[in-house]
């Protein structure tokens, strides 16, 4: 799994730019429609599941991917389900980023534990989950907020997210660029080494 987090840093990055231009959307145009934040909300969803199977795809090892798989899939099927459906409305999209941001959080925490060993900063990953699992709850608990602080605190939390997942990438850049490199220019494994 160091090898696929590593080898993929650069769509950790993508996902965080990606994050990190969605909540700056939120915060520039608040007065965007529940319509226009549906069809924005969906499409950063498909965008982080093709990002995170993307990432499984460029790296080197078969070991510990199912919890990034499901990641990659709920992200995948709630980005289809709010774009397949944008008639729902805010009702579907704040359904949909609550169990976003709690079912991506939980997979965050378990892929940053499992990782503890194999990589330093994996508390940035444990914590973009813990902040995805805290702020998906808050929105299943205050489905009444007004429309404009909803827009702000969905913006804050892809900001907040966007970041972190940035900073994560540039320390799987740096430990991927510590590794030595075997005869065939990839990083070597442990038992090549």
């Amino acid at each position: 799994m160091q090898e696929s987090m590593q080898g993929a840093w650069w769509a950790v990055l993508l996902r965080g730019i990606v994050a990190v231009v969605f909540g700056l959307a939120c915060f520039f145009w608040p007065d965007i429609t529940a319509a226009t934040l549906v069809i924005l909300f969906g499409a950063y969803a498909l965008v982080d599941g093709v990002l995170t199977l993307a990432m499984l795809i460029a790296g080197r090892t078969a070991e510990k991917k199912g919890i990034a798989l499901l990641h990659g899939l709920l992200a995948l099927a709630i980005g289809a389900v709010i774009l397949a459906f944008p008639r729902f409305g805010a009702e579907i999209l704040l359904y949909g980023i609550a169990l976003f941001a709690i079912g991506g959080g939980f997979f965050q925490i378990v892929q940053g534990i499992r990782l503890r060993k194999e990589i330093s900063n994996e508390g940035l990953l444990i914590a973009v989950g813990a902040i995805s699992i805290v702020y998906g709850v808050i929105l299943l608990t205050r489905t009444a907020a007004g429309a404009l602080a909803l827009i702000f605190a969905i913006g804050a939390f892809a900001l907040v997210q966007g970041i972190m997942l940035m900073v994560l990438s540039f320390h799987l850049r740096s430990e991927q660029k510590k590794r030595p490199l075997d005869p065939s220019g990839g990083p070597m494994t442990p038992a090549a080494a």
